[in-house]
């Protein structure tokens, strides 16, 4: 059985979803301790658990220490089995979160599986359902794995309960990923969001977000979400000819709107910077889904914490070390060796 530290690299919640991930993947058992060390309030929360039961349910997995709080897991897969699941996470937690600690495996595996996750859509600190949708399954359908996202309803902090419906064809293979450049832009917008707020807020934030990013108003749009609570989100969307970037920001009270527009229009223009077609979001996403694949490699910014903690989980359960290099012109290239057969 693998040994985890729980408290290395980003120290968080990834280092989890990803192992259950990757155990799924391969059918190698492990065990964690210090889960979340690294955060201000330890052990496993709602949506991690919630990771633990989808991943045990979908696998009929053996676990001890699947509580709230616990600071250690041990995971023994067993054979995924296909078919129609639902998971509520009870809180305003992250479905995508939740999404990101079994859709890999699910691909591996070339069943047809149909979820329905029930929690946050549009939570800080984690992949938006914009993000996913736009940025990440594109990829993935070019790896020959499409996923089919549909929103239900929206969840925003702290009401949640949003639905989130992701539905996989079976067939799938995850193919080679070659992405070493952006191409040409080929569509920007900015879309600014609001539940149960004033659309007034979402047209500030639309109109701020274009103009300092130098775009026709005819870039911004304000949309209302259906959700059980109040919330509020700026994409901004960068489709370019080889992969597309989601930038996103969040409202919170008492922020006023053009606030919140000028934190996602940063994180944009710091990325346009570059010459890097993948996002340091996109980066830790990419690398567990083609390690478990055909590999392959991309062009992205400096590593961060979230994409070293994936650069070094990997190995420990397929064997082969991505590699991450820089470049010398602020971009780093990531390579990713294909998997093992058997």
């Amino acid at each position: 059985m693998l040994s985890i530290d729980g408290s290395e690299g980003e120290g968080g919640g990834q280092i989890i979803r990803s192992a259950l991930a990757l155990s799924l993947a391969t059918g190698m058992p492990f065990a964690i301790e210090r889960i979340r060390a690294g955060r201000a309030k330890p052990g496993l929360l709602r949506q991690h658990l919630t990771c633990v039961d989808a991943a045990r349910t979908m696998s009929n997995a053996t676990v001890l220490g699947a509580t709230l709080g616990s600071r250690a897991l041990t995971f023994t897969p067993g054979p995924l089995v296909p078919g129609a699941y639902r998971f509520d996470i009870g809180s305003a937690g992250s479905t995508l979160l939740v999404a990101q600690a079994i859709v890999p495996a699910l691909l591996v595996d070339g069943g047809a599986w149909s979820l329905e996750l029930v929690g946050g859509t549009h939570n800080p600190s984690a992949p938006s359902f914009d993000f996913f949708t736009r940025a990440l399954a594109p990829l993935l359908a070019r790896m020959g794995a499409p996923i089919t996202a549909t929103l239900d309803r929206a969840g925003f902090y702290p009401a949640g309960g949003g639905v989130v419906r992701l539905d996989l064809a079976g067939g799938a293979q995850l193919r080679r990923l070659v992405l070493e450049d952006r191409g040409a832009i080929r569509d920007r917008r900015v879309i600014a969001a609001v539940s149960k707020l004033p659309l007034d807020i979402a047209e500030r934030e639309a109109a701020t977000a274009t103009r300092l990013l130098g775009w026709g108003a005819d870039a911004g749009a304000a949309v209302e979400l259906r959700s059980p609570g109040p919330g509020n989100v700026v994409s901004i969307v960068v489709e370019a000819e080889h992969a597309t970037e989601v930038f996103t920001a969040h409202g919170e009270r008492g922020v006023a709107a053009e606030q919140v527009a000028r934190s996602a229009v940063r994180e944009c223009s710091a990325h346009l910077a570059t010459e890097a077609p993948v996002g340091s979001h996109l980066a830790d996403q990419l690398i567990v889904p083609m390690a478990l694949g055909g590999g392959g490699r991309f062009v992205t910014v400096e590593p961060t914490e979230h994409t070293r903690t994936q650069l070094a989980l990997v190995p420990r359960f397929v064997g082969r070390a991505p590699t991450a290099s820089d470049r010398g012109d602020g971009t780093w290239l990531v390579e990713v060796p294909p998997r093992l057969a058997g």
